[in-house]
């Protein structure tokens, strides 16, 4: 089974059903005891970065999360799910992030004259820094879809796996051990970003078929 984090934020529903379209089985839940036995974790999330960590400690999964992710089970983050995977945040500096990769979450900052709007919003095209298993089939230079308005910065380069240019190069996305995390989202990025849900889903041992993209 594929949990799918329920913490009271975030686009719950299209990622199951993104996972539903594929032929995977994914539960949207809060339940601590089927997050830690679950074959993978997906922590979705659109919304303020305090308001995420509150609502996780509320709901007592704060802990119960980086629980999962050190049992070296596979780990999927998405966009807020993403940058709580650092240490701080521009966007709630009163609030401390989970910490298992070492940076900070900061906002977009450009001069008037280059006019770009904050947030990022729409499709713009990754460079693939670091292979990834959930990249497999994953073209360089494909198109991705972005809401956002804050970016990590991780402290090690290694990490990084995934970059995109909007004003400026930014990590898109990560790759430590078990963990995968990107900005931008899968769901909401057709057939390609299909084709990462449905190699995240083969990784947590849920095999199917091969579709054809």
């Amino acid at each position: 089974m594929i949990a799918i984090v329920d913490y009271g934020m975030g686009n719950l529903r299209s990622v199951n059903k993104a996972f539903e379209s594929q032929g995977y089985t994914s539960i949207v839940t809060n339940d601590p005891d089927i997050i830690i036995n679950s074959d993978g974790l997906v922590l979705p999330g659109v919304g303020a970065f305090g308001d995420c960590i509150k609502n996780l400690k509320e709901y007592k999964l704060f802990d119960v999360i980086k629980k999962f992710i050190k049992s070296g089970k596979p780990f999927l983050g998405i966009c807020l799910g993403y940058q709580i995977l650092f240490e701080r945040s521009e966007e709630s500096p009163d609030q401390k992030g989970l910490g298992l990769i070492k940076g900070k979450v900061v906002k977009f900052k450009f001069k008037k004259e280059l006019k770009l709007k904050v947030p990022h919003m729409g499709w713009n095209q990754i460079e693939i820094k670091k292979e990834a298993e959930l990249l497999s089939g994953i073209p360089n230079n494909s198109w991705f879809y972005f809401v956002h308005s804050y970016y990590p910065v991780p402290v090690d380069s290694s990490v990084i796996s995934v970059s995109t240019k909007y004003g400026i190069e930014f990590t898109a996305a990560i790759q430590k051990e078990n963990i995968f995390a990107c900005q931008f989202h899968p769901e909401k990025s057709s057939d390609l970003g299909l084709r990462i849900l449905r190699n995240f889903a083969k990784n947590c041992g849920h095999n199917l078929e091969e579709k054809a993209v």
